[in-house]
């Protein structure tokens, strides 16, 4: 089987705005709002699906239990359970809660040996004057931010940080975090869906009520030092004639880089290693396979096995590369 179209799983969260259908494609989708859109997923809650060749329509998951070498001859990739990611794109019309991920160690002893959450966001997009949280703007203990929680002064001890287009930043398990409105989002996470919100400005779900909170989780897994850096890494962009490349994010769970494409059969190599997963920003292109072809366009998603070969891309885009 050659690379692949994925079709993701969409969520219609409160928060969610119409920018994932409008701008992205994702008018497929019947949710509404469309707040996220699963786009590279084995995961239960939102798996995503073959959507090009004779496989189209089958789950992505059952397409690598079929196919475990499609995820790479790698020594982290053989001990996973299975695809060790997910890819999602988030259309923040609204605030997203207040929350935190657990670590591995947390959520294999609390969470029936789920993986915990290390994720990654690069900002396709931002409205002016955009926001994010990120960690606490000074040390404190869980006492205290109890407390706060009790009196609604949480949002004095948040880190408030300005986002702009083409910004990254890795959230490491334990980080307090929230997406604020404004922002559309390419999140690159392990394999989890293990969130506790811890604060959510009083809001309502769809069914009239507050939303659930997670407060003794959260409290246990958060980093309270007050010292996570949102500083934006050092990014250096690697030209060649038609491509340039650079390294946004290398930890344990996954790679990322940025590339942008504006030639024609650019040789993208082999890589016996890994999986791949192409995720398309803006333009359009083809990935050439052993004389095949697999045309792809902004917001749209390709799976690329460890096993392919022969590969080459056309076109004018900018996408994200994903490896294990």
């Amino acid at each position: 089987m050659k690379s692949f179209l994925l079709r993701p799983s969409g969520k219609d969260y409160i928060w969610g705005g119409t920018r994932l259908k409008t701008e992205f494609g994702k008018d497929f989708l019947p949710e509404d709002p469309l707040a996220e859109s699963w786009e590279c997923s084995v995961h239960p809650d939102g798996p995503s699906y073959v959507a090009s060749g004779s496989e189209t329509g089958k789950p992505l998951v059952d397409i690598l239990a079929d196919h475990p070498e499609y995820l790479g001859c790698s020594l982290s990739l053989k001990d996973c359970q299975g695809l060790p990611v997910l890819i999602k794109f988030i259309d923040a019309c609204n605030d997203l809660s207040v929350q935190v991920h657990p670590d591995d160690g947390y959520a294999h002893r609390e969470e029936n040996g789920e993986a915990g959450k290390t994720e990654m966001w690069y900002v396709v997009d931002a409205a002016p004057g955009a926001q994010l949280v990120f960690g606490l703007n000074r040390e404190t203990s869980q006492e205290e931010l109890r407390r706060s929680l009790e009196e609604n002064t949480l949002e004095r001890y948040l880190r408030f940080v300005p986002v702009h287009k083409d910004d990254v930043f890795f959230i490491a398990a334990g980080t307090i975090h929230a997406i604020g409105r404004g922002a559309v989002i390419a999140e690159i996470q392990q394999s989890s869906n293990l969130t506790y919100r811890l604060y959510d400005y009083g809001r309502l779900g769809k069914d009239g009520k507050p939303r659930p909170l997670h407060i003794d989780k959260a409290l246990a897994v958060a980093d309270l030092s007050g010292s996570q850096n949102p500083r934006q890494p050092m990014r250096v962009l690697r030209y060649s004639p038609g491509f340039a490349r650079e390294s946004l994010s290398s930890c344990p769970y996954f790679q990322v880089d940025r590339c942008l494409l504006n030639a024609n059969n650019i040789a993208l190599g082999s890589l016996p290693e890994s999986f791949r997963v192409l995720l398309c920003i803006s333009g359009s292109g083809v990935l050439h396979e052993g004389g095949e072809t697999l045309s792809f366009r902004k917001g749209q998603t390709v799976f690329i096995p460890a096993i392919a070969k022969d590969l080459s891309l056309s076109g004018e885009a900018t996408f994200l590369l994903v490896r294990g």
